[in-house]
């Protein structure tokens, strides 16, 4: 759409075009241990197809945030996250765990007074599916949770968005129209690869923290599961169980030798995590974590169509049931109906 106007000093025509505003993404950057997570660098990757400038915003305390701005850097190599061209950094002691009664005003001061920010993109993790809706509602605008798929319209200043619902058994579509005049969302990390590194190095901006006295909300503890084995949540290959284990002894005593023998990463169902089986942060599925590793090995599971929401984007999915019947052969693309008790260990004897 354009206009055609008679400049009358030159006698020239001039064509002035209707524009709207220039894209402008602000990216909520989540990090732990001095590294950034994978899950932002995914959502960052999202901020980046809307086509305009992405901004990242790192919070945290003042023996974090150095080493973050350090791997965003890419340390000695002067290189950005691929997409970055400016990373908003503050510092403050109450940073040190992203509570969102603390980081909400942080965010709400850069949005507010004239911002040029016309999205606001992160990770749909824990943290952030708390703190973004929080400021959305601060501002007075919807956000959208969860999304796979985003899409611009320039000519309409609209952004169409795709997220599942009713556990992945239908894609709803939403725009946001231009009328909103900033658009929240987040993202699930596995529809979006992880940004990669690239040549240019990204501006960085110190920005002043916004203390928040007597917070209604604090940190008492974090309490984290480690192992040796990689991250369930970014494995590019899993192995999980189901109440078919029996017991939490024989769960470990079957995967995790089958895990090891993959480099694999262990999951479970939620029927496993509820009767004990294996830790609350191995369960995937709709009420756990969502995974889409290049390999996915579901033994002893049924395929209850809660736990498939959460690893149906899988490359490979290769399902062992002594069920011939069971719903998880209807998306595997490997199936052996056999007794996993016997199946498992020739697997683990095979591959070493």
């Amino acid at each position: 759409m354009f206009r055609i106007r008679l400049a009358t000093l030159s006698k020239v025509f001039a064509r002035s075009y209707a524009t709207s505003p220039s894209l402008h993404a602000l990216v909520f950057l989540e990090h732990r241990d001095g590294e950034l997570e994978s899950a932002s660098l995914s959502a960052l990757t999202a901020a980046s197809r809307l086509g305009g400038k992405v901004t990242g915003l790192i919070a945290g305390a003042p023996d974090q945030v150095p080493s973050v701005l350090d791997k965003a850097k890419k340390h000695v190599c002067p290189c950005q996250i691929k997409g970055l061209d400016t990373v908003l950094h503050s510092v403050s002691p109450q940073y040190s765990t992203p509570l969102p009664e603390i980081v909400a005003p942080l965010l709400e001061k850069v949005l507010s007074g004239g911002s040029s920010f016309t999205h606001v993109v992160s990770a749909h993790s824990s943290s952030a599916k708390s703190i973004l809706p929080r400021v959305a509602a601060k501002l007075d605008v919807p956000a959208v949770s969860d999304i796979t798929s985003v899409d611009h319209d320039t000519s309409s200043n609209s952004t169409t968005f795709s997220r599942p619902i009713y556990a992945g058994n239908a894609i709803s579509t939403v725009r946001a129209p231009s009328s909103i005049p900033i658009k929240f969302f987040t993202v699930r990390s596995t529809a979006f690869p992880a940004a990669i590194s690239g040549e240019a190095e990204a501006e960085t901006v110190v920005l002043e923290p916004v203390e928040v006295s007597d917070p209604p909300s604090n940190h008492i503890s974090t309490s984290l599961s480690k192992s040796d084995r990689p991250d369930l949540g970014v494995a590019a290959r899993v192995v999980s169980g189901g109440r078919a284990l029996k017991n939490a002894e024989t769960f470990r005593a079957t995967l995790y030798p089958l895990a090891d023998a993959l480099g694999a990463a262990v999951g479970a169902s939620r029927a496993a995590v509820d009767a004990g089986y294996a830790d609350n942060s191995l369960q995937v599925g709709q009420t756990g974590k969502v995974v889409a590793p290049e390999l996915y090995m579901a033994l002893g599971i049924s395929g209850a169509i809660q736990h498939l929401a959460g690893m149906k984007d899988s490359k490979l999915i290769v399902a062992v049931n002594k069920d011939p019947d069971a719903p998880i052969f209807q998306v595997a693309d490997v199936g052996l109906v056999a007794d996993l008790f016997e199946a498992v260990p020739e697997m683990v004897k095979k591959l070493k």
